[in-house]
C-alpha cells in the first residue's frame, strides 16, 4: 500500500512539474494574443488607428497562427513537440522586442504576424506531449489543467499590462514578456522530456506526412468540430482579447486601470471555467452534451449584451464572471477532436482543429472591426449600437456551430452505450 501511494503521489508530482513547465511558454502566447484588448485605446490614439486597423492589428496574430497549423502538424509528428517548442521560442523572443521597438501601424502588424508564428505550438505540441505520455483517460483532465494554468496569461494581459502600461509604458512591458519567453524556452530545453514517437513517424516521408494532413480532413465528423472551434475560442477573444476594452471605455467610460480591472474578471472565471469543463466529458458520458451547455450559454451571454446595450454596474460584473467561465468549454472540443485521430495523425488533427481555432478569431475580428467602422465614431468613440451589432453577430455565429456540431459523431458515447452489451 505504501508503495502504491509513493507512486502516486510521484506521478502526481512529475504531472504538475510538467504542466507548469508547459504552461509557463502558453501564458505567454495567451498574454500576447490577448493584450490588445486594454491598450488598444492608447494604440489607436498614439497612432490615429481606426477600427478596422485595430481589428487587422489584433487579428494579424491569429491569421500567421493559423496559416502554421497545418505545416505544424506535419513537424510535430516528424520532429517531436519537444524541437518544435524550442524552434517556436526563439521566435516569441524576437517578435515581443519588435513589437516593443514598433514606430508605425505597419511595423506593430508585422511583430504581430511573427507573434503569431512563433506561438502557433503552446497549445498542441503539449497537448501532443500528453497524447503519447499519457492514457487517452486522463487527456481531457490534462489539457484542462494546461488550458487553465495557461490562460493565466489572459489574465496578466488585462488588469496586470493596464497598470505596467501605465508605469513603464506598453513597449517596455513587451521587452518584460521577451525576458519571461527566455526564461520558459530555458526550463523546456532543460526539463522537458521528449515523448516516444509513434512506430509510423520516422518512416514517413515528407510527401507521406503531408497526405496525412488529406487523411485527417478525410475523417468523418472532423468539419464540425472545426466549425465549432472557429467559434469557440473567437468569442472569449472577441471580447477579452479585443472590443471589451473600447466597449468598456466608450460605453462606461472606463479608464484604462479601470477596464483591466473589469476584463480580469472574465479572464479569471475562464481560468476556473477550463479547469472544471476538463472533467465533465468524463461526468456526463458524453463530448456533446457539454459543449452544447457552454456554447449556447455563451451565446446567450452575448446575446443579453446585444439586446440590453448596456447592464447596471452590478449586474454588468456578473455577466462578466459568467460569461467567462461557461466559454471555458474548448477542453472538451480538443478532446472530442482527439478521441477522433489515430496515433499517428494527432499532431496533424489537433492542428487543424486548432487552425479553426485561430482562424475562427481571425475571421470574427475583422468580421467585426469593418461592422463597428460602418457606423461614425464622435472623437474617437463608436456607438453603443456598433458593438451590439458585434455581440449580436457573434451569438448567431456560435448558435449555427453548435447546430452542426451536434450532428458530429460522439465516441465516448458511443463505448458508454456499447458497454452493458460486454459479456
Amino acid at each position: 500500500m505504501t508503495v502504491t501511494v509513493d507512486r502516486q503521489a510521484a506521478w502526481a508530482a512529475d504531472v504538475v512539474a510538467l504542466v507548469a513547465t508547459l504552461a509557463l511558454s502558453y501564458m505567454v502566447s495567451q498574454f500576447l494574443r490577448n493584450s490588445i484588448g486594454v491598450i488598444a485605446p492608447d494604440i489607436a490614439a498614439e497612432m490615429a488607428i481606426p477600427a478596422a486597423q485595430i481589428g487587422l492589428l489584433s487579428s494579424a496574430f491569429f491569421f500567421s497562427f493559423a496559416a502554421m497549423q497545418l505545416p505544424l502538424g506535419v513537424a510535430i509528428d516528424r520532429f517531436g513537440p519537444k524541437r518544435c517548442m524550442l524552434v517556436c521560442g526563439v521566435v516569441v523572443i524576437a517578435s515581443a522586442l519588435l513589437f516593443a521597438a514598433g514606430r508605425t501601424p505597419a511595423e506593430l502588424v508585422a511583430a504581430r504576424i511573427i507573434m503569431g508564428v512563433g506561438t502557433s505550438c503552446y497549445l498542441v505540441a503539449p497537448l501532443a506531449l500528453y497524447a503519447r505520455r499519457f492514457s487517452a483517460d486522463r487527456f481531457a483532465m490534462l489539457a484542462g489543467l494546461h488550458m487553465g494554468t495557461g490562460t493565466i496569461g489572459t489574465l496578466l494581459a488585462t488588469a496586470p499590462l493596464a497598470f505596467a502600461a501605465a508605469a513603464i509604458g506598453w513597449r517596455a512591458s513587451f521587452c518584460v514578456v521577451a525576458a519571461v519567453m527566455g526564461v520558459a524556452w530555458l526550463l523546456v530545453a532543460l526539463l522537458v522530456r521528449a515523448p516516444p514517437q509513434p512506430v509510423q513517424a520516422p518512416r514517413q516521408t515528407i510527401r507521406e506526412s503531408i497526405a496525412g494532413i488529406r487523411e485527417v480532413i478525410r475523417i468523418p465528423s472532423v468539419g464540425r468540430l472545426f466549425l465549432m472551434q472557429m467559434a469557440t475560442y473567437s468569442s472569449f477573444v472577441l471580447f477579452v482579447g479585443l472590443w471589451g476594452g473600447p466597449y468598456l471605455a466608450h460605453v462606461y467610460g472606463y479608464d484604462l486601470p479601470a477596464r483591466g480591472g473589469l476584463l480580469l474578471v472574465p479572464a479569471l472565471a475562464q481560468v476556473l471555467g477550463l479547469t472544471a469543463y476538463g472533467w465533465t466529458d468524463r461526468v456526463l458520458g458524453s463530448y456533446r452534451v457539454p459543449v452544447a451547455i457552454g456554447a449556447l450559454t455563451t451565446a446567450g451571454f452575448l446575446a443579453l449584451l446585444a439586446i440590453t446595450g448596456t447592464l447596471p454596474r452590478p449586474w454588468l460584473l456578473l455577466w462578466l464572471v459568467g460569461f467567462g467561465a461557461f466559454a471555458g468549454f474548448t477542453p472538451v472540443v480538443i478532446a472530442h477532436g482527439k478521441s477522433l485521430f489515430p496515433p499517428a495523425l494527432v499532431g496533424r488533427g489537433m492542428t487543424l482543429l486548432n487552425m479553426g481555432s485561430m482562424g475562427g478569431v481571425f475571421v470574427t475580428q475583422t468580421v467585426s472591426g469593418l461592422a463597428i467602422d460602418l457606423f461614425a465614431p464622435r472623437d474617437g468613440v463608436y456607438p453603443l449600437v456598433a458593438y451590439r451589432v458585434v455581440f449580436a453577430l457573434q451569438a448567431a455565429f456560435l448558435v449555427a456551430a453548435v447546430l452542426a456540431y451536434m450532428t458530429a459523431r460522439d465516441p465516448l458515447r458511443d463505448a458508454r452505450r456499447s458497454e452493458p452489451d460486454k459479456p
